[in-house]
């Protein structure tokens, strides 16, 4: 069976798929549930939430800020906006007030000088912890006192889904996700087509179902519903390396609502399958797709202890990075000049920096780094779901203003990401902004510059046929 070229018109290009998805995306907000439990209800699950999620860590946090204001020139939203109430430190005065006046030392005192929390506090703080934080960790890095903002957003993100307050486009794939097992209908009937479309039109085969494989791979909605280029990308590269691998139908989607909207327990049901399907299969790895928050959903889970895990998870970006260190990733030069935009999640919170520009020396590319890069990189201002929420609309296009100076000021044509969030935003404001950079997918981007010959031939008859 031959193997398309990189030339093949198999799928939609990236630009048709953000514009149909964006049209999806719209409709979420009509279809988010309602409250359900009466206003009491909701305060009370609220506080209770972060009460239960306070342990020492956020009690050390929450009274050690001392009100420098480094974590003010860190924030994206601040300085885009240079409005006060973006500072990263006020996004975490609701959750100081419930900790003041339900658990800490001096709750006696704070209950006489302080006013008791009411619904409507968490509901005017919805902007601070939703719209206008992507958990970057930026402002953590600078922190004197090493408060990890992030983490805290994110137990106010569980309160808020306790307060039923989640915002309308996560809450109504939370509610799709954990009530049917799908993202904007991704399946395992779904993965199935996509698999025998990519097998049908492209001639690449892939494994899908395998009882036995060393490498298991995920997806991701964005392949199955709107794109299957990032499917199609890993069955080439994994073939051209003859690697015994396999994607289930058990276990394979990234996205993890769970982790997005601060549903505890839907976090916890989305992983475990797949890592019951990467036991099963006794996977050696798990490579999970180019979808940056599955990265800290999985490869950081707090409710996982990766030591007992028989197997290691890596992002695709690391895996493609050791592979090329390893040699074994034959590759055309890239032409052009590019620049690498590095996720938050998998570079400053998760150390992953080298492997993909490995990548991208494996292909001689003539690489210029962003002013600030590496663990200093500015977010692209639409994580931690915030490119899905319609009222962080404003926040977003300003921030990401902040990666067109910084884009253009090194002179690359394009962009290489790997994260599909990233890329999405990025899309989003080429397209208002008519910005005139390309945009790449790492995984496309390497699958499109394989160079095919004799031997690689042979590994990946070997691959199709283990």
């Amino acid at each position: 069976m031959s193997t398309a070229t990189a030339t093949t018109p198999v799928f939609p290009t990236f630009e048709q798929v953000y514009q149909g998805l964006a049209g999806q995306i719209g409709m979420l907000r009509e279809m988010a549930p309602q409250p359900t439990k009466s206003d009491e209800q909701r305060l009370k699950g609220a506080v209770d939430t972060l009460i239960e999620e306070t342990n020492a860590d956020e009690a050390v946090w929450l009274e050690s800020c001392i009100h420098c204001g480094q974590c003010t020139n860190a924030c994206h939203y601040f300085q885009a906006t240079g409005e006060a109430k973006y500072a990263p430190m006020r996004k975490m005065d609701l959750y100081r007030r419930v900790y003041q006046r339900e658990i800490s030392p001096m709750r006696w005192w704070h209950r006489l000088v302080s006013k008791p929390v009411k619904l409507s506090d968490f509901e005017e703080a919805s902007e601070l912890i939703y719209d206008s934080c992507s958990e970057c960790g930026r402002c953590t890095m600078v922190c004197p006192m090493g408060i990890d903002t992030a983490s805290l957003v994110h137990h106010m993100r569980s309160a808020m889904v306790a307060a039923e307050l989640v915002p309308p486009e996560l809450a109504a794939l939370r509610m799709e996700q954990k009530n049917m097992g799908t993202v904007f209908g991704s399946s395992p009937d779904a993965l199935k087509q996509m698999v025998d479309t990519i097998r049908e039109q492209a001639g690449v085969e892939i494994p899908l179902d395998k009882d036995k494989a060393d490498v298991m791979v995920l997806s991701s909605a964005v392949d199955l519903v709107a794109n299957g280029n990032g499917l199609l990308a890993t069955a080439k590269i994994m073939n051209h390396l003859g690697i015994d691998w396999t994607i289930r139908s058990d276990g394979f989607e990234s996205a993890n609502f769970g982790l997005l909207s601060g549903d505890m327990s839907l976090w916890k049901h989305q992983v475990d399958p797949i890592i019951e399907a990467a036991q099963k299969v006794g996977a050696k790895t798990l490579v999970i797709a180019e979808c940056g928050h599955a990265y800290p959903a999985l490869r950081w889970n707090p409710m996982l202890s990766s030591g007992e895990l028989p197997f290691e998870m890596m992002y695709m970006s690391e895996f493609l990075g050791k592979q090329a260190k390893a040699g074994n990733l034959k590759l055309r030069p890239l032409e052009g000049k590019v620049t690498y935009h590095d996720p938050c999640k998998t570079g400053r919170r998760g150390g992953a920096f080298d492997e993909p520009r490995a990548v991208l020396k494996a292909m001689d590319a003539d690489l210029v780094e962003l002013p600030a890069n590496k663990e200093y990189n500015w977010c692209c201002g639409g994580g931690a779901g915030i490119f899905l929420l319609e009222n962080a609309t404003r926040l977003r296009d300003e921030s990401f203003k902040i990666k067109i100076r910084e884009v253009n000021d090194t002179g690359a044509e394009s962009v290489v990401v790997s994260c599909a969030s990233c890329r999405l935003n990025f899309e989003a404001g080429r397209q208002k902004n008519h910005w005139d950079k390309q945009l790449h997918s790492l995984v496309e981007l390497v699958a499109d510059h394989l160079i095919e010959d004799e031997t690689t031939a042979r590994g990946q008859a070997r691959g199709a046929a283990a």
